[in-house]
């Protein structure tokens, strides 16, 4: 009998080892796949902010945990910068996050040295190239005038070196640009959008410097 008894205490013991095993088990492997790091990060479309900037303010240095990070806290955190006007995070397999910013335009560089963004935001100590602004621009002109720097493509911006307030008695919404290669161009505020057709324009003068007219008449004065 009392090997008998000695029996059943083992068979009654082997299901609870097991029991206990399996919990075990179970439990590492839950922590190790919610320890899991990310693995990969890759980040599309930024122009002015590095990888690791976006990284850095994302909170993603150190690669914490793929499972425990959310899309919507990178993105939170991410939108706090000036420069970034939207974020979408998607989340891949093997621990890959990807990063896709959508960074707010660069529009000139204003008398104070800061860079002016298409939502009016200013920025200090930001190296990127832009326009200057010379001078003082009338609060009843300049939103008028964010709004339509914004249309401006940016590799014609990037050929353009200054750009002054030039009203007239007739035409208080005129400018005077500099242009990187020599050249000048007055534009009207409602004209904005023609100098996208610099370049095409330029093509045709055959190298002359001068004044483009692009608020009246849109006519060529070569310079003496």
């Amino acid at each position: 009998m009392a090997k008998k008894l000695k029996k059943k205490n083992k068979l009654k013991i082997l299901p609870a080892i097991i029991f206990i095993i399996a919990v075990f088990l179970v439990v590492v492997i839950i922590k190790f796949v919610l320890d899991s790091p990310i693995r990969n990060i890759y980040i599309y479309n930024n122009e002015i902010l590095s990888d690791q900037e976006i990284i850095d303010e994302a909170h993603l240095s150190n690669y914490p945990s793929f499972l425990k990070v959310t899309s919507s806290s990178i993105k939170n955190r991410l939108l706090k910068n000036k420069l970034i006007k939207n974020v979408t995070i998607k989340k891949g397999f093997i621990n890959k996050i990807s990063i896709y910013v959508d960074e707010k335009k660069v529009l000139f560089k204003n008398k104070e040295q800061k860079i002016v963004l298409e939502d009016k935001t200013e920025i200090e100590n930001l190296e990127v190239e832009a326009p200057k602004l010379l001078n003082y621009v009338p609060d009843t002109i300049y939103d008028n005038f964010i709004k339509e720097m914004s249309k401006i493509k940016d590799n014609i911006k990037r050929e353009i070196s200054e750009i002054e307030y030039a009203s007239t008695n007739y035409d208080s919404e005129r400018f005077l640009l500099y242009m990187n290669d020599g050249n000048y161009v007055y534009l009207t505020l409602t004209k904005f959008d023609h100098l996208n057709y610099y370049n095409d324009v330029y093509a045709t003068l055959d190298g002359k410097k001068g004044i483009l007219y692009l608020d009246s008449g849109n006519h060529f004065k070569i310079m003496k």
